[in-house]
């Protein structure tokens, strides 16, 4: 990887950092040779602070280090990508970014697992979960069951509402079985996962 460092009078060039996996942009720093070789050498994203006037390595003080997983240059070689696993909120302000986004590994489902996770341990009697949970595996296993019947049968059908409309059925009490059984869904993503990589 050659880099145009020399392209901009102070040496530096911009490094966009995003997650490996959510792919949220999470911080924009900037990254001179040094900086990159340290980068490289020790898998946690290191900048060229110009505040400080020195190498800086995000996390060095709050533990929320940038491990990196993939480095990309852009066509001018000039701009670096830099895709990571954050360890904590990457923003100094404690937000998960620095444009103070919320960078939920899995988005909507997996606040969605939150949700049924403190419904589940919740005292709401009335809470949908709540009473699927009462009732015990067995019920939980059936109910995705039937879901599952029911999407087969608006498929072979014409109606996309409905049949959209029972997948979501179907995906969320896949998840409340997921749960019932002590697992997530980034459980099953991984499998998924190593298959590809065989």
């Amino acid at each position: 990887m050659t880099i145009n460092f020399s392209k901009y009078t102070d040496g530096l060039v911009p490094a966009i950092i995003q997650d490996v996996d959510t792919c949220k942009v999470l911080m924009l720093g900037f990254m001179n040779e040094a900086a990159f070789r340290k980068t490289n050498e020790e898998g946690k994203v290191t900048f060229f602070s110009r505040t400080k006037n020195r190498l800086w390595t995000k996390g060095e003080e709050s533990g929320n280090f940038l491990l990196v997983k993939k480095i990309l240059l852009d066509c001018d070689a000039d701009s670096l990508l830099i895709q990571v696993q954050p360890v904590g909120p990457t923003c100094h302000t404690g937000a998960d970014t620095c444009w103070n986004e919320k960078n939920l590994q899995g988005g909507f489902l997996t606040y969605l697992e939150n949700i049924i996770e403190q419904r589940r341990s919740g005292d709401e009697e009335k809470s949908y979960v709540k009473k699927l949970f009462s009732k015990g595996i067995n019920k939980i296993a059936q109910k995705v069951g039937e879901e599952a019947v029911e999407v087969v049968i608006e498929a072979k059908d014409d109606n996309d509402e409905l049949f959209l409309n029972e997948s979501a059925d179907l995906l969320f009490h896949y998840l409340i079985l997921l749960n019932a059984k002590g697992y997530r869904l980034n459980d099953v993503v991984n499998i998924l996962k190593e298959r590809h990589a065989q």
